[in-house]
């Protein structure tokens, strides 16, 4: 059991830590060859920071733990609105362009009831997972076709926060093949210990995947939200966390699904895909309700915090073993 906590703790700090070399390196190998900062911003940051989340559940369904997949990718999202955003909030109210609330959040919206429909069946099929690739591979290409004619969307301001600094081909090369190759290490031994933690204290993994998983792989949202608002870049800081949970709606659970059709237990269609939703109608909620041109007020704030504290301690208290 300490073997297993401790594959937890080091292979979350080296799965953060790996994704942060990732970025840093192909933002710069980009620069090099003369890519645009919207791509960069777009592509390449939004890519990295979510390739945690990506590369877990990629793992999970491999070595055969669906569960760890989908928690990561739903317990992620809950975390990012109700933990990450409301702190974020608590911090700095958030503003909301019109833009993201008319065309960013009812697009996030429908991805939810699209996630909620395909685990609707009890099983993630691959035809289902393989649509939901096609459909965000459209989205991101269609999002990148509009960031080149100018106009303001998804991470299109980040590109300026995370230009990279001169560095040489061949340091920028390094870090993307050491970022790559840490990233891959950690995510196996993140698995193995979660799993193995799991079995000992005989919760099932999609538990684990939706609390320890699935909160460390959304620490590089955190720490780049968090930084964006002292930079007072709202949209940044909000457009980090949509991109992010449009990412792992899609891409994430369609990836795994693509590797190996998913059973969903009746509990994460009715417990977490449902409050993933209710936590995404919550920000039409706050922000039509604020009346001074949309923010996201720290009272609210402090409600998705709480919101997320309560459905944490939920999960935990109802899926841990009861011994008579």
């Amino acid at each position: 059991m300490l073997s297993a906590s401790a594959a937890v703790i080091v292979g979350l700090v080296l799965l953060v830590w790996s994704a942060s070399l990732f970025v840093e390196g192909s933002a710069a190998l980009a620069a090099h060859f003369g890519v645009s900062a919207f791509i960069i911003g777009m592509v390449i940051v939004g890519f990295g920071t979510s390739m945690p989340e990506m590369l877990i559940s990629a793992q999970s369904a491999l070595q055969g733990s669906p569960g760890i997949a989908l928690g990561n990718a739903y317990g992620s999202n809950i975390a990012n609105i109700g933990l990450i955003l409301g702190i974020t909030a608590l911090v700095c109210p958030v503003a909301v362009p019109p833009a993201i609330f008319k065309k960013d959040l009812p697009m996030l919206l429908a991805a939810t009831l699209l996630a909620a429909l395909s685990a609707g069946g009890g099983t993630i099929t691959r035809p289902e997972a393989l649509g939901m690739l096609a459909l965000f591979t459209a989205i991101m290409l269609w999002t990148v076709r509009k960031g080149m004619w100018g106009r303001e969307i998804f991470l299109t301001r980040e590109s300026r926060q995370d230009l990279p600094r001169a560095m040489p081909m061949a340091k920028a090369g390094l870090r993307i093949c050491a970022g790559l190759s840490i990233l891959l290490a950690s995510s196996r031994l993140l698995i193995w210990g979660a799993v193995t933690a799991a079995r000992f204290f005989g919760v099932s993994d999609i538990v684990i995947g939706l609390t320890i998983v699935a909160l460390g792989t959304s620490l590089p949202e955190l720490a780049s939200s968090l930084a964006a608002i002292r930079k007072n870049r709202h949209d940044i800081a909000l457009g980090n966390v949509l991109g992010s949970n449009l990412f792992n709606t899609l891409a994430v659970v369609g990836l795994a699904g693509s590797i190996r059709p998913m059973a969903v237990p009746a509990e994460v269609l009715g417990r977490d895909i449902s409050v993933m939703g209710l936590l995404t109608l919550s920000l039409f909620v706050f922000v039509f309700d604020s009346g001074k041109g949309g923010r996201i007020s720290r009272p609210a704030g402090a409600a998705l915090v709480l919101a997320y504290a309560v459905y944490s301690a939920h999960l935990i208290f109802s899926a841990w073993p009861r011994h008579s």
